[in-house]
């Protein structure tokens, strides 16, 4: 080496040297305690945008937009569990098991919750393979199927979530009605109370609605605290009724007013735990159902009440915009929320089986309040599970909406629903229109009448997320490697399969309307819909073929 070249290298090492000193005074305290290093992610700016390593103002800008969004708790599980429960909890579980019985409810129990886990594994599959943006399931089959898919039932799953916000706010007037309504459960005096009909259940309706609506405006985070609050009011009430049902005694309940099919003198007895009971509970005994006189029920048009009890778990994908790790929180927190449902209800069901008199199961929806402890609880318990599930459905669907709207699928004609307001960015137009389609909803008035439009809107949307899944996993699409692996294809076929089969034998005429409204509504995007930047599963299996 010569002289000149020694020199150099001298200097270069010395330059080093200074670099990594400077770099330590950088990361000590005066004191000589050692820090960390100042970086974005520690909310320090010492050394500028500039100087910040790539990695660093990465995790940095992803806390930025992570700041004020949902953890999977508060964002998944407890939406999903409340949207589950909603009507069915307190106010079906007698109607149910009255009109099918013991074996014939948990079969409908079971049945319900094989659809709805092998759709939440397809979910979870397509959630962990790619990044979910806002409007959930739309996002999920659109980006997955293709635009005329995603589009078509993109729509129908906000009809859905509309009639489900509808279902719910009449499941709250009707427990308004029978508790604090005139000659109400909780009042002593038979002329006091609210008045009821049809217009002051209507007019009951709106005032709900109107408080949903103001909670929508306010924000994702309000509805987190108003959710977490709610959840905890609901499992109170559970906890009220499982302690009743441990330690209550023999008790009477009373005919409720709107119930003509019996005389009101007529005592419905809770028995308390009896092996009588359970076996006379254990058969079926299809009859009229009291809050829709004339209607005489059976297998199908009970379990597509029943089911709406399983329909709550798109809770967290519809506002998977506003989560902070949608790939993780999805498929967690609704199969954690899959998982407390179904073992509330198999235990409430059982219970019931054992102390209710098949007369009280039938004859008064409300019996639970009747051999409550704390009969009071069993009302906070109503209207905390309703209003929360008409809450969420109501944000789903505006999320939905908007989402539609983004992509541009209907010539331009939702364009006025992108628009947002607020630091948060908040939906505007798009909660306002989704308010003012439940409130026409409302006029349809009765609980059991909505129930199962819902369901077949439901299953519809989740056979199609099914065939989403199916088809990426038959493709071998280049995109899809999701990091949830408990799923293949036979699940998801299996669930496509389940839910046409579901729609059929409930109720053909509706299923073949729903489908036939899809397919027009595809038709129209495959003609008229413009130009999309993401491709779709036709492309991956043309690539399946040709590689």
């Amino acid at each position: 080496m010569t002289s000149d070249g020694y020199h150099a290298r001298e200097m270069e090492c010395k330059s080093e040297t200074d670099s990594v000193v400077g770099w330590e005074q950088l990361s000590s305290s005066p004191t000589g305690a050692h820090n960390s290093i100042p970086t974005l992610v520690d909310g320090e700016d010492d050394l500028g945008d500039d100087q910040q390593p790539l990695l660093s103002k990465k995790i940095a800008d992803r806390k930025r937009a992570n700041k004020g969004k949902l953890s999977m708790i508060l964002g998944v599980t407890l939406p999903c569990c409340l949207s589950i429960f909603s009507v069915i909890l307190f106010l079906r579980l007698g109607f149910v098991l009255g009109q099918a019985g013991y074996w014939q409810t948990i079969l409908m129990v079971v049945v319900g919750y094989f659809v709805v886990i092998l759709t939440v594994l397809s979910i979870s599959a397509i959630s962990t393979s790619a990044t979910v943006e806002g409007g959930g399931v739309y996002f999920m089959i659109s980006r997955a199927l293709g635009p005329e898919f995603g589009g078509s039932v993109g729509l129908i799953f906000f009809v859905a979530n509309v009639f489900a916000s509808a279902s719910y706010i009449i499941g709250f007037v009707e427990a308004l009605g029978s508790n604090v309504g005139t000659g109400g459960s909780l009042l002593h005096c038979k002329e006091c109370g609210l008045p009821v009909g049809q217009w002051y259940n209507f007019l009951y309706g709106t005032a709900v609605l109107f408080l949903c609506l103001f909670v929508c405006l306010v924000g994702a985070g309000l509805f987190a605290k108003t959710t977490f609050i709610i959840f905890c009011a609901v499992m109170v009430s559970l906890a009220s009724v499982l302690f009743s049902f441990g330690f209550e005694d023999e008790t009477t309940a009373r005919v409720p007013k709107e119930n003509n099919l019996i005389s009101n003198a007529t005592v419905l007895n809770y028995t308390s735990w009896s092996w009588n009971t359970f076996k006379i509970n254990f058969g079926t005994h299809y009859t009229e159902d009291y809050t829709n006189p004339g209607t005489l029920m059976s297998f199908q048009s009970v379990f597509a009440i029943m089911f709406n009890g399983c329909t709550g778990i798109m809770a967290g994908a519809n506002i998977s915009g506003d989560l902070k790790n949608p790939s993780v929180a999805i498929p967690q927190g609704t199969l954690l929320a899959c998982g407390i449902t179904f073992i509330v209800y198999v235990i409430l069901f059982t219970f019931s089986a054992f102390t209710c008199s098949r007369d009280l199961l039938l004859n008064n929806y409300n019996y639970l309040q009747y051999i409550n402890a704390l009969p009071p609880m069993i009302t906070v318990g109503v209207f905390a599970a309703t209003l929360s599930a008409a809450l969420s459905t109501l944000i789903g669907a505006s999320r939905v909406l908007q989402a539609l709207a983004k992509d541009r699928l209907f010539s331009g004609i939702l364009h006025p629903f992108t628009w947002t307001v607020g630091k948060n960015k908040e939906p505007l137009p798009a909660v306002l229109f989704s308010w003012f389609i439940v409130q026409m909803t409302l006029f349809l008035g009765r609980l059991n009448t909505i129930a199962p439009l819902v369901t077949m809107f439901f299953l519809l949307s989740y056979g199609v997320v099914n065939l989403a899944c199916f088809a990426l996993k038959v493709a071998s699409a280049p995109n899809f490697r999701p990091t949830f692996q408990v799923y293949a294809r036979y699940t998801s076929a299996l669930g496509v399969l389940s839910c046409v089969v579901l729609m059929f034998f409930i109720e053909p005429a509706y299923a073949g309307a729903t489908i036939a409204v899809m397919v027009l509504l595809f038709v129209y995007l495959l003609i008229r819909g413009p130009a999309t930047p993401w491709g779709d599963v036709s492309q991956a299996l043309i690539y399946h073929q040709v590689r």
